[in-house]
């Protein structure tokens, strides 16, 4: 058994307040113990002492691109748009992802141990999205949390820019969400013909239909939607695709969601949050006028659950723990800010029984900063990623 404690350690568990002088047990990947230096009792573990060094759970960042949208390369390495089809439920993310992407080391050394990585914005239904380690095995198959874990759907300018272009639906933000309907719709029928074929031998099952398949999941509220959306007119639309269906659902990027608080704090349990971002960039097209990083700030005072997110690569992936400092910077709460980039990231992904905190039972990712991960000369000592040290200061 691989058993190793951490002590001394200004602990931010996420879950619960921080432990100013703190340990943290490991055995087998997984935390097993975690509370004050007065109640730390050892049984022969192997010790690594934080000297006051502050530890965090490893960083989650619950909307990139990365590993299918790759750094260096050109059209040879983005497989993010599938643009020959505006519906493409069907697509997975683990088909396309490349593990030897360097961002992935680099997400790694900047404390990130887990990603949501899928389809870029192009097409309505965009496809299967998949949360997976940054680190370990190159073969992806060993890195996956759950794939997949959400399905990407895109409204307002993006779609219409990829098929507009060229004359061909979707031209409006109508023909977008008509698009998703459609799908559900259809999704919905198949549904009810595999149920009366099951219930009834004399009826003949509907012919495979693997967009049909892929969206039977998302129908059952198994595996929830990731809406694409900047503007409040689409933040509302994704809101009413959803109802219509019965989905559960994130709204990413969520520019001008703050103009809309009071509705959205007022939605039910079937929406798991926000995730805004990409934050640290210019407002390069309309849907981005209302870009700021006090939008976090407003969010989380009304109420509603909010991650950060860097957009890999629209945001290099090791600036995800700065772009939660400028949010704070901006009025954000700390502890708030801090959960953005883990459990409320892992949240809105429905991974939070794995990764986002310091808690017996989860995932053993880590990363250690030599001071409050906030400051700008804050330096990493170490990262842990299921339970293994994978990168540590000499």
């Amino acid at each position: 058994m691989n058993k190793i404690v951490i002590v001394n350690a200004f602990i931010y568990p996420i879950d619960r307040e921080p432990i100013p002088l703190g340990y943290v047990k490991i055995q087998d990947g997984v935390f097993t113990e975690v509370g004050e230096m007065s109640q730390f009792v050892s049984v022969g573990e192997a010790v690594l002492d934080a000297s006051g060094a502050y530890l965090l759970p490893g960083l989650v960042d619950a909307h990139t691109h990365i590993g299918i949208w790759e750094e260096m390369i050109g059209s040879e390495g983005d497989d993010a748009n599938e643009n020959s089809d505006p519906a493409t439920p069907h697509l997975r993310a683990i088909d396309a992802i490349y593990t030897r992407d360097p961002a992935f080391q680099l997400a790694l050394e900047a404390g990130v141990t887990t990603v949501v990585t899928g389809p870029g914005s192009g097409n309505p239904i965009g496809g299967q999205i998949a949360a997976i380690k940054t680190g370990g095995s190159l073969w992806l198959d060993e890195r996956i949390l759950a794939a997949p874990v959400a399905l990407k759907c895109a409204l307002g300018e993006n779609p219409k820019h990829e098929y507009g272009d060229r004359d061909d639906a979707p031209v409006t933000r109508m023909a977008t969400a008509a698009i998703i309907r459609e799908q559900f719709a259809k999704a919905v029928e198949y549904r009810e013909k595999l149920a009366r074929a099951e219930e009834d031998e004399t009826c003949d099952p509907p012919d495979y239909d693997a967009k049909c398949e892929a969206l039977l999941p998302v129908l059952e509220g198994e595996i929830p939607v990731h809406f694409h959306a900047h503007r409040s007119d689409d933040i509302a639309t994704a809101v009413r695709i959803a109802r219509e269906f019965g989905l559960r659902y994130a709204i990413v990027h969520a520019t001008e969601a703050p103009l809309i608080c009071e509705p959205l704090s007022r939605l039910d349990e079937t929406f798991l949050g926000l995730i805004v971002g990409p934050l640290l960039g210019t407002r390069s097209k309309p849907e981005l006028a209302q870009l700021s990083f006090a939008a976090p700030a407003k969010l989380c005072e009304a109420g509603i659950t909010t991650a950060i997110c860097t957009d890999h690569q629209v945001i290099p992936e090791n600036y995800l723990m700065l772009c939660a400092a400028l949010a704070v910077k901006n009025g954000m709460k700390e502890s708030d800010a801090l959960a953005a980039i883990t459990l409320s990231a892992a949240k809105t992904a429905g991974i939070e029984k794995r990764v986002g905190s310091i808690t017996p039972g989860k995932d053993a990712d880590l990363v250690l900063y030599d001071r409050h991960p906030f400051d700008l000369f804050a330096k990493i000592q170490l990262v842990m990623l299921n339970g293994n040290i994978v990168l540590q200061a000499k």
